[in-house]
């Protein structure tokens, strides 16, 4: 074979060009670095980047400026900590609960780094913190809140109707952490009282409002997201209550699932919106509350969710 043959489609830089080509990219790596310190120069000092700003409870929420998150009403931060349990010890008196006793709980959160008591708090929506309290038979509700004490602690004084099993939700913002949810439960001596838990999506009336729901999809699927779509009668005269629009908490019929949620969307309008993914396929029961002219309204639905 003649070099002619051995040399077809092969394409060779002369010294010349491969000379050119290396200036050209050296010209173009200079260019783009002097714009990048020109806009480096140009950015303020101390101002954060854009959708810096991140709100504790709901983290996927981010703004290029501090504010309010519009879903829970949180001050965003700069920076969230990585999320670490703060665990959460209860003491109660007296040791033997009996139906209709007014119990002294005792909340202590300790730092799981030393063990010790947490002496400082955020305020979670105007509160230090909120506790959640909901009977086996699902019959009883409330929405509490411990008084803080010097030493950190937090006291309630809380009666309970029946006997048997009751499970507490307690949330709470220890400072230079996150918002936290911690469960516990609570026995009473003796049993509850049996309550046919059925599905009920009929509008529940309360104080002196009430609530329609329409699901989206219409029976949800555990595991995949449900719109929840609240529209309130009459509409005039809502307020915030405890800083938002409104507080949800869920709980499945075997008390296992407790969540606690605020508005995905709320305006102070009579339409709401709530968004859910519910862990298990189920019943629930749902407690909703929402204030209007100065009264708090709760209001239950009973949801069924089928397997995916």
């Amino acid at each position: 074979m003649n070099s002619a043959a051995a040399n077809i489609g092969v394409r060779r830089a002369s010294p010349r060009s491969f000379s050119q080509l290396i200036n050209r990219r050296e010209c173009l790596g200079l260019l783009l670095a002097s714009r990048c310190a020109l806009a480096r120069q140009q950015q303020p000092k101390g101002v954060p980047p854009s959708k810096d700003w991140v709100c504790p409870m709901d983290p996927d929420y981010r703004s290029d400026k501090p504010g309010k998150c519009p879903r829970c009403g949180m001050t965003l931060v700069l920076h969230v900590p990585d999320r670490i349990e703060y665990p959460l010890e209860v003491t109660q008196s007296p040791e033997l609960l009996r139906p209709g006793d007014t119990a002294t709980l005792t909340f202590r959160v300790l730092n799981p780094a030393t063990n010790q008591p947490v002496k400082h708090f955020e305020i979670v929506h105007e509160k230090l913190m909120h506790l959640f309290i909901v009977s086996e038979n699902l019959g009883f509700f409330a929405h509490v809140h411990p008084v803080p004490q010097l030493d950190g602690s937090f006291v309630l004084k809380q009666q309970l109707p029946d006997g048997g099993m009751y499970r507490m939700l307690a949330d709470f913002y220890p400072s230079g952490s996150v918002p936290q949810l911690a469960v516990d439960t609570l026995f009473v001596s003796g049993t509850s009282k049996h309550i046919d838990l059925l599905p009920s999506l009929a509008p529940s009336k309360s104080v002196n409002l009430t609530a329609s729901l329409r699901l989206e999809p219409a029976i949800p699927l555990a595991g995949l997201e449900t719109k929840m779509f609240y529209t309130l009668q009459p509409g005039e005269g809502l307020q915030p209550y405890l800083g938002a629009w409104g507080h949800m908490l869920v709980a499945s019929a075997d008390l296992v699932d407790m969540i606690h949620l605020h508005p995905f969307i709320a305006n102070g309008s009579p339409d709401v919106q709530f968004n859910l993914t519910f862990p298990r396929p189920g019943l629930y029961r749902i407690w909703t509350q929402f204030q209007r002219q100065g009264e708090v309204n709760t209001v239950v639905f009973t949801v069924p969710v089928k397997a995916l």
